[in-house]
Order: structure tokens, then C-alpha cells, then sequence
């Protein structure tokens, strides 16, 4: 029996399938959970998520249930800010708090990203900027208009969520923080990675690992092998 559940939320336009085949390559005494937005995937026909807070407030009622046994957070880019806004839900209205919260490919939410929004540019510059910033969509898909029409829905209510974020100042976390950043990722530096170290109250770790903002798929065995090390203290931890 799992000793730990590792709720996975994914980046703008992922999905949770991802997720799951990461448990071949992690602590067996963890239960992984990917969460499937509703902008993505097999939810398209749901109507898509307008802002963070209100997908935290659907989240901390549809995990509620889950959180009978200790848990941490992990999550990549739009990811990341979602779990830890759903971290201080928790912890505010229920008085659960995740054990340990792994963010990856995300400048800490208190940093304001400077760049000019693009989640309302036409289809062509929406795509041509989104490959520039992420390097994360194969030319392929730009080529292909029945996958673009399918995905773009979805990445544009992403990137609205995102582009229309407000941090709040609040006390930090009471829980470990791990944060994770591609080396050639040009969309995230280190300091911005660092300024995590400001969102806990306790221990604080950073791992640069090499490649772009998609580090956690191109650099899979790599980054897995960080993130199995870091589950393995949380787990310690437990005893």
C-alpha cells in the first residue's frame, strides 16, 4: 500500500496521462494521481477553466477525499502555480497541508513575468510566439490544422489563466519546497527559480537540470532519477 499520493498537475495544454508511466521509475510507496484539466484532452467538450482560483476551488473539492493519507504536490508550468495556490486552500480552509511541493519549469509566483501577453494574438502569432518562448510544440503540429484545431481552444484558456494570474502576499508555506529548472529554458531563469526559497517556511532545494522548458520529457531519466532522490527524503520523513 502507498504511503504517499503525488498529485501531478501539467503544463498548459498537457495532460495527466503523462503522469502515470513515471511510476516505473519512482519510490514504489507512491501513489501517483495526474489531474486531467478540463480545457484538456478527453475533456474537451467541457467548457474551459477562466482563472487559477477558480480551478483551485474545483480541485480542493475533488480531491478532498484523496487527502486520507499524506500527500505532496508536483507540478510543471501552469502546473506549478496550481498546486501551490491549491496548497494554501488547503491549508486555509481544511488544514491540510501537502508534505512536500515540487515545482518545475515555473518563476516563483511572486515574480511578475514581464513579457507581453499572447493568449488573445491570432491563431498564427498565438502558435509562431508559443513555439518561440517553449520550443514545445514539434513543427508537425503547426503543419497539421485537425491537431491545432483541437489543442488550441485549450492552450489559449491555459494561457488566459496564466497571463491573468495575481499573487497575493500571504505567510509561506508550511511545507518542504523543491524546485526544478532546464538550463536552456529561456522562459525561466535561476534567480527566478531560486525566489521559491521565499514560498516556505521550511527546507528549500533547486536542481537545474540541462535542456529546454520541457526538460521533464526530453531529460525524463535524468530529472526522474532528482525527483526520486527528493520523494525518498519525503518519505524518510514519514517515519
Amino acid at each position: 500500500m502507498a504511503k504517499l499520493r503525488l498529485f501531478c498537475f501539467p503544463y498548459a495544454g498537457g495532460g495527466a496521462s503523462g503522469f502515470y508511466a513515471w511510476a516505473n521509475e519512482l519510490p514504489s510507496d507512491v501513489e501517483i494521481i495526474g489531474i486531467q484539466m478540463a480545457n484538456l484532452k478527453s475533456r474537451f467538450k467541457e467548457s474551459p477553466t477562466k482563472s487559477v482560483k477558480s480551478v483551485v476551488e474545483m480541485l480542493a473539492y475533488a480531491i478532498y477525499p484523496k487527502l486520507n493519507k499524506p500527500f505532496s504536490f508536483f507540478g510543471h508550468s501552469l502546473g506549478a502555480l496550481i498546486g501551490f495556490e491549491l496548497a494554501r486552500k488547503l491549508s486555509k480552509q481544511y488544514g491540510f497541508r501537502p508534505i512536500h511541493l515540487f515545482v518545475s519549469g515555473m518563476r516563483a509566483p511572486q515574480i511578475t513575468d514581464s513579457r507581453a501577453p499572447i493568449h488573445s494574438l491570432k491563431e498564427s502569432e498565438f502558435l509562431v510566439e508559443l513555439h518561440r518562448r517553449y520550443e514545445g510544440l514539434p513543427d508537425e503540429f503547426l503543419q497539421c490544422p485537425d491537431i491545432m484545431k483541437d489543442l488550441l481552444p485549450g492552450l489559449r484558456a491555459d494561457f488566459k489563466m496564466y497571463e491573468s494570474y495575481t499573487y497575493i502576499d500571504d505567510n509561506p508555506l508550511d511545507c518542504h519546497i523543491t524546485a526544478f529548472g532546464g538550463l536552456q529554458d529561456y522562459s525561466v531563469s535561476r534567480k527566478d527559480l531560486e525566489a521559491w526559497r521565499n514560498q516556505t517556511m521550511r527546507a528549500f532545494a533547486l536542481y537545474m537540470v540541462p535542456g529546454n522548458h520541457f526538460f521533464i520529457y526530453y531529460e525524463r531519466k535524468y530529472f526522474l532519477r532528482l525527483l526520486s532522490n527528493e520523494i525518498i527524503k519525503t518519505l524518510e520523513r514519514l517515519r
